[in-house]
């Protein structure tokens, strides 16, 4: 009786496996290495600012909140190497607090759009904030987690990153996304 529980296990353990398997290599993620990384004591800024001085044709950016120096300056030096930075950030952060990176990024010619930035009368009624936090880069890369660009985020609050290399179509789903805030924001 032992002998066969044991083989229809073995063999729901081998579905699943070759299941998963066929799914994960016919969605094109076969190649993807993923990376994690967990502030305050990861420094997820070193690996963000790696990640923007390796791009060489597009970084697309769509954050809540951006007050990192070293981040803004890294958006700076990929434009200056003739990298298109495209940035959306939250209207109402942005505006509303003095250490927000968008005037400087605008200075340093990169393109940046505000979305939402709601009043709380809005907000009551169903609107919310713009409150992605993730870059596509190159259409391969893709950062995402609850990793604002800021130095609390950096330095003392518990976040997330997850860096996602080779992506494929998980980089052009959030590529998409961001052409849509991008439009949606005109």
């Amino acid at each position: 009786m032992k002998a066969k529980g044991k083989s229809k296990k073995a063999k729901r353990v081998f579905f699943l496996l070759t299941f998963n398997f066929l799914l994960f290599t016919s969605l094109g993620w076969a190649g993807m290495a993923v990376q994690a990384c967990f502030s305050p004591a990861g420094r997820c800024s070193n690996h963000i600012a790696r990640e923007l001085a390796q791009a060489q044709r597009e970084i697309f950016v769509a954050l809540y909140a951006f007050t990192s120096d070293d981040l803004a300056w890294a958006l700076s030096k990929a434009r200056q190497r003739g990298v298109n930075v495209q940035v959306v950030l939250d209207r109402e952060f942005d505006s509303n607090n003095e250490s927000s990176k968008g005037p400087f990024l605008q200075q340093q010619g990169i393109a940046v759009k505000r979305a939402s930035g709601l009043s709380a009368a809005k907000r009551e009624r169903g609107a919310g904030l713009m409150h992605q936090k993730f870059a596509v880069i190159d259409r391969r890369v893709v950062l995402t987690g609850s990793y604002n660009w800021t130095v609390s985020a950096d330095n003392v609050n518990d976040e997330n990153l997850l860096i996602f290399r080779d992506a494929g179509p998980l980089a052009e789903d959030y590529r998409k996304e961001f052409l849509r805030l991008w439009q949606k924001n005109r």
